[in-house]
């Protein structure tokens, strides 16, 4: 009977303990990688710990105790004053609609100009190849930046407003879904594409009938949660004076005790929008996404 026996002596083969050995050699690599970050992040973090010690006006550990305090005195105001709230909910009303307006048609022009530098920064598709790397570092620098940075900038030149909050969440939703829509781009079957330029089309054609159908139900479903985003963004923007229901709350809490019953009620109000939206967009996101 032959002898099917690996080796002169039936045991591993050579070949096979370089390999173990050397898989076990990076493991070792990446646990003493892992350590040496793990201590330089608690380094850092106990060292920025110290210097935010030192510059608070009071310690940190001895004022966790009195964390509770203002909400505790919030919420009691509000519920002395309960009966108010409903009231508060058609005043403030106006103000939800203002900031849903906002978040809306910011999203539609930032949608719209991540679309447009989408396809020119995808590789395979894009008009410009050479291109592709200054308009991805044009989308980088669009969310790089925060909104409520922008906005204080054309606070300066276009004065307070829904204007310059439109502007602002429009640029940052522009670089963040931008990312998002090349991915997708990139990621689209070349055939019909080839298909059409065989005949002839143009770009601009091919990405409107060979392109675009394939990304477009990811691409709703992308713009669909970032709505979501810009509401609470909106509401944000309204406290360096962009209106909506934020530019209330901010009024509300500087108008500080005898006003908290306003500052709950808005809460409410913005809580609720945001469920209900919330749920409305996963509904339809289900149904792009999955068609159910």
């Amino acid at each position: 009977m032959a002898n099917i026996a690996i080796g002169q002596t039936g045991g591993t083969p050579p070949a096979l303990n370089t390999a173990t050995e050397a898989y076990l050699a990076m493991n070792r690599r990446k646990r003493m990688y892992g350590g040496i970050l793990l201590v330089l992040f608690v380094a850092i973090f106990a060292s920025g710990w110290r210097i935010s010690e030192e510059r608070n006006a009071g310690d940190f550990l001895p004022g966790i105790s009195q964390l509770l305090d203002f909400p505790s005195e919030v919420v009691s105001e509000a519920w002395t004053n309960r009966a108010n709230i409903p009231g508060y909910f058609v005043e403030f009303f106006p103000s939800l609609i203002e900031t849903i307006n906002i978040a809306a048609v910011s999203t539609l022009v930032g949608a719209l100009i991540a679309a447009f530098l989408s396809l020119l920064a995808s590789r395979g598709i894009a008009r410009w190849p050479r291109m592709i790397p200054v308009f991805r570092r044009i989308m980088d620098a669009l969310r790089a930046i925060p909104e409520i940075v922008i906005a204080l900038v054309l606070i300066y030149i276009l004065g307070g407003g829904p204007v310059p909050a439109v502007i602002a969440i429009a640029f940052h939703t522009g670089g963040a879904l931008g990312k998002l829509f090349s991915e997708v781009g990139e990621n689209a079957d070349l055939k019909p594409i080839e298909g059409l330029s065989s005949v002839g089309a143009t770009w601009g054609q091919k990405m409107w009938l060979g392109v675009i159908p394939q990304v477009a139900p990811n691409w709703l479903s992308y713009t669909l949660l970032r709505f979501e985003i810009n509401v609470r963004a909106s509401a944000i923007l309204g406290f360096v004076g962009e209106g909506g229901i934020g530019h209330d709350l901010k009024i509300a809490m500087q108008w500080g005790q005898g006003r908290y019953d306003k500052v709950v009620a808005i809460f409410i109000l913005l809580f609720l929008t945001i469920v209900i939206i919330d749920r409305i967009s996963d509904h339809y996101r289900a149904k792009i996404v999955k068609g159910t």
